[in-house]
């Protein structure tokens, strides 16, 4: 009986012998890899400057999180690392999605010193697919403070109009300085209520960087992956060449300000453009009709919405540049006459 023990024992320790040494091995393949990709992009992409990115293990996330018991939004985490609160998104165990992570990884420490970016602090590269670590924003996501049902159902106070403006205005620059903060203009592709964080102040913070592109050298439009966009997220010129430029996410962003105007998630018929769709719902009718009850100031109103209009025209040379929108929004919200 004693023998049979020992060797149960014996072989128990084997087992757990050669699986630790498997997910040793696993961790060490998975930090090389996406290391080295990592090490890549930024000597790519940063032109020599330094970035400072911490690395974390999986197990430090693990104690950091409570083993990822509390989550904060849908794949973010709030944890507590060295005695500051932070947020931990991890994203997926899929490998196939590391290649994205470690694009939102280097966009946002590219974009860091933007006071309306979530900061990068670091990130855990011994996972099939890094787990990335910010800063804090306590006040969640934007859509919960806009969205007339997340707000009701979460008894949530309304965004007064002052804040959503000034909050187009913050986001609109930040989106300015990756057009033209780099020496390859930068195109988000995902600008929506969702990518948005807000702080503790309610000082909203730009993310979401998994399928931002740079423009290369000498060219002025992308390639779009088309397997990443949803409907929404389609825009004229995309589904004429399947190409994308510093114009799409102007497109982008009126869906954006549209949202911010009426309190309502938007859904667009796939037959139909998001221009031909403001124009059926907002021409003809006062507009305070379809615009979230809560906005008294229909001046305003009435000129982000015609600056929305601008920004939804199919051809992409008659939008304006995000550059020209953050100053258009400024002058709004000091109420300056237009030319």
């Amino acid at each position: 009986m004693a023998r049979f023990y020992i060797q149960a024992v014996r072989s128990w320790l084997r087992d757990h012998f050669f699986k630790k040494r498997k997910e040793r091995k696993e961790r060490e393949s998975a930090f090389v890899e996406n290391g080295s990709k990592l090490l890549e992009k930024l000597i790519a992409s940063c032109n020599g400057r330094s970035i400072p990115i911490r690395n974390f293990s999986a197990q430090q996330l693990h104690l950091a999180t409570n083993n990822y018991c509390e989550p904060h939004l849908e794949y973010w985490y709030k944890g507590s690392l060295e005695g500051r609160i932070v947020l931990v998104n991890r994203l997926s165990d899929a490998k196939i999605l590391a290649y994205l992570t470690i694009n939102d990884i280097v966009i946002s420490a590219q974009m860091s010193g933007h006071s309306n970016v979530l900061k990068p602090i670091g990130c855990c590269l011994d996972t099939p697919c890094p787990i990335l670590v910010y800063e804090f924003a306590a006040n969640g996501i934007l859509a919960d403070r806009i969205y007339v049902s997340r707000v009701t159902e979460l008894r949530h106070q309304p965004m007064v109009w002052e804040r959503r403006l000034k909050i187009a205005r913050q986001i609109a620059h930040a989106i300015s300085y990756l057009h033209i903060g780099f020496s390859r203009p930068v195109i988000h592709m995902a600008i929506d209520m969702e990518s948005i964080l807000l702080d503790e102040n309610d000082v909203p913070k730009l993310s979401n960087f998994l399928v931002s592109v740079s423009i290369p050298e000498g060219e002025t439009e992308v390639e779009a992956a088309g397997d990443f966009w949803s409907s929404k997220f389609k825009t004229p010129e995309i589904e004429a060449t399947g190409k994308a430029m510093e114009k799409t996410d102007v497109y982008h962003f009126s869906e954006f300000l549209l949202e911010l105007l009426t309190g309502e998630e938007l859904y667009i018929d796939k037959d139909s453009s998001l221009t031909a769709y403001i124009r059926n719902h907002a021409q003809g009718r006062c507009i305070s009709k379809i615009m979230d009850p809560t906005i008294l100031a229909e001046q305003q109103l009435q000129a982000v919405l015609d600056l929305t209009l601008r920004c939804t025209e199919d051809d992409p040379q008659r939008r304006p540049t995000m550059v020209d929108v953050t100053k258009e929004l400024r002058r709004i919200e000091r109420f300056v006459p237009y030319d």
